[in-house]
Order: C-alpha cells, then sequence, then structure tokens
C-alpha cells in the first residue's frame, strides 16, 4: 500500500493549534484515533502532547511519508 504523503510542518503547526480536537490525526488520515481525540479533548492533553512530540521528531507512522 502506497504511503499518504503529508506535509510535516503544515501538521505540526495545526497540531500545536488544533491538536486537542484531533485535526492533525484527520489530516493524517486516522479518522478514528481522530473522532476518539476529538471526544476526549486530546486525551485530557495527554495525548495531544505525546502526538505533538511524534510529529515534531518527524515519528515513523506506518502509513504516513513526511514530505
Amino acid at each position: 500500500m502506497a504511503k499518504r504523503k503529508v506535509n510535516w510542518v503544515l501538521t505540526l503547526i495545526i497540531s500545536i493549534l488544533f491538536g486537542s480536537l484531533g485535526v492533525d490525526r484527520f489530516i493524517m488520515g486516522h479518522i478514528g484515533l481522530g473522532i476518539l481525540k476529538l471526544i476526549t479533548m486530546g486525551g485530557c492533553g495527554i495525548w495531544w502532547l505525546i502526538d505533538l512530540i511524534l510529529i515534531a521528531l518527524k515519528h515513523d507512522f506506518k502509513d504516513i511519508e513526511w514530505v
């Protein structure tokens, strides 16, 4: 399966501003996780912080190619 190309800078900025709403996960194509993150308000901030760190470090998500 081809990896989804995602703009790293845009995703990082969106994660900082709207990460607690799950928008960063929607951008990466992880709809289910985005909905869960939206319902829990970013896992009460913990999930938001973890995702922010992973995105900032360009973590190798299995179906994402950072561009």
